[in-house]
């Protein structure tokens, strides 16, 4: 979403010329085309690079694995907040106005979510490098490379004006969606066989 409460004014939108559109869809097929180089670049890189089965840790973890499962689910529920506040900043909650800190709010947890999945993703990328041993595995890694392409494609298309309003909330939907199975596919995994343990 947009870092400028304002962004979010009560303003009816505005229908974009033709021109606009033109425009539009050419910033979505460049951003697509950027998120999926670094999607695809991601994957390159721990499909080439040795693990070295060693990479994040921090004080009172048992392991890195317990400390990537955390932060996990922090980004999850920061996610759902961010899912919440969208809905409200749409109006697709029923009730009265959206609260003034709403957007400021939707805007701090989504860059805290990605904030708290850097250090999964260079745990994930160093140390176990792009793994297919089974399936979940596999689609662990190929939708872990998948979410920061959809990171990258949407930060660049909320830099643009003229796009479709379905746009943003569409890419937004499909990165909540990437990182819960993401979540799904390690940390709930390390969850329901190691126990809730830190």
């Amino acid at each position: 979403m947009s870092s400028d409460p304002a962004y979010y004014s009560d303003r009816a939108p505005t229908r974009p010329t033709p021109a606009a559109n033109r425009g539009g869809g050419v910033a979505v097929l460049v951003a697509v085309l950027v998120g999926a180089a670094v999607a695809v670049g991601l994957g390159a890189f721990g499909r080439i690079h040795d693990p070295q089965f060693f990479s994040v840790s921090v004080a009172g973890f048992s392991s890195g694995t317990a400390v990537k499962s955390w932060l996990a689910t922090l980004a999850v529920t920061l996610a759902l907040f961010q899912l919440a506040s969208a809905f409200a900043m749409y109006r697709l909650i029923p009730g009265g106005r959206m609260p003034s800190w709403i957007a400021t709010a939707h805007v701090w947890s989504g860059r805290l979510a990605v904030l708290a999945t850097v250090p999964v993703a260079v745990h994930c990328l160093y140390a176990l490098g792009f793994q297919s041993g089974d399936s979940r595995v596999f689609f662990h890694s190929l939708f872990g490379c998948f979410f920061y392409g959809v990171f990258v494609t949407k930060m660049l298309l909320l830099t643009r004006k003229g796009l479709r309003p379905w746009v943003i909330p569409i890419v937004g939907g499909l990165l909540f969606f990437v990182l819960v199975y993401v979540w799904l596919t390690s940390a709930l995994w390390f969850f329901q066989t190691t126990g809730v343990t830190f």
